[in-house]
């Protein structure tokens, strides 16, 4: 079986992490197509692994939940009047777990945006952490019975509320959201820390993965046209985030602050755990020589 030298698939790996186009860097790396989905999608999966494998039992002060809105093939909207729609077309919400302190992405879940997503991705989150936390979600109703199957009484959780203004008539239909006017930090359980309720972290690091991938880019055709390959880049980011890019307020990656490891990770350990993943080469059967009449 061919496979890609080392060199190579860290210079796709690299383009992939930094927010570049599929296309683009099929034509600076000089492969085609094919070749960088492929190693997507291998990535992807070794990512999802890693992740599973070291992010476990976090030691966590302040948890900050929120959601981001991306869409696959089509918006919603649009998937009904489209031909051939793919299963998993239309809006695609993706949320995210941030530790405050590390910076650290506990968990993450990609799919829809209503309850029976908001419980797994709580279930997901409770698995992750090894203590008390305190946790801030935004309004988002859903959240209320998924934190309590979830913690019950074990946490100390509080919702952050944003009221906003009527938006001018010269932003309907656009992107530019109306202005927020106030917050409400509302007590759901337990006694958290009135003064840390807040999703400023979780809000932030939204717009990091807005701005550095291409799949998230506002009014572009880099949208994902496959869900799975959404899923796949997603995992790529939030590992290459975790463990192999120094964040700049720490001077070290939000692993290495959470206490997950004390190195700093390279591409290098996804392309081992991409080549460790590899199905092993099938055996070829005896050879029979061929006798001639």
């Amino acid at each position: 079986m061919n496979k890609l030298p080392i060199e190579k698939r860290r210079q796709i790996l690299a383009m992939l992490c930094e927010g570049s186009s599929m296309r683009s860097i099929s034509r600076v790396a000089d492969v085609s197509i094919n070749t960088v989905s492929k190693l997507l999608v291998q990535a992807g999966e070794a990512c999802i692994a890693i992740h599973n494998d070291n992010v476990q039992s976090v030691q966590s002060t302040r948890i900050e939940c929120d959601e981001i809105w991306s869409f696959c093939y089509a918006k919603k909207k649009n998937v009904k009047t489209a031909k051939d729609a793919p299963e998993g077309a239309g809006d695609v919400w993706t949320w995210t777990a941030i530790d405050a302190d590390s910076k650290l992405i506990v968990s993450y879940l990609v799919g829809g945006r209503d309850a029976e997503y908001a419980m797994e991705f709580m279930d997901d989150l409770r698995a992750r952490l090894a203590n008390r936390v305190q946790l801030t979600t935004d309004g988002h109703k859903a959240y209320l019975e998924a934190v309590e199957g979830a913690f019950g009484a074990d946490v100390d959780y509080a919702q952050l509320v944003k009221m906003y203004g009527a938006a001018p008539e010269s932003m309907k239909g656009r992107y530019s959201p109306a202005d927020c006017t106030g917050i409400k930090k509302i007590h759901r359980e337990g006694n958290p820390d009135i003064k840390h309720v807040s999703t400023s972290y979780v809000e932030r690091q939204n717009l990091t993965m807005r701005m550095s991938m291409r799949r998230f880019t506002r009014l572009t055709n880099g949208f994902s046209k496959k869900l799975e390959n959404h899923i796949h880049a997603l995992a790529l980011y939030f590992v290459f985030y975790n463990f192999t890019r120094i964040h700049k307020s720490l001077k070290m990656s939000p692993a290495m602050a959470a206490g997950i490891t004390d190195t700093l990770w390279s591409l290098d350990d996804i392309i081992a755990k991409i080549d460790e993943m590899a199905p092993a080469p099938k055996k070829r059967g005896p050879y029979k020589k061929r006798i001639s009449n």
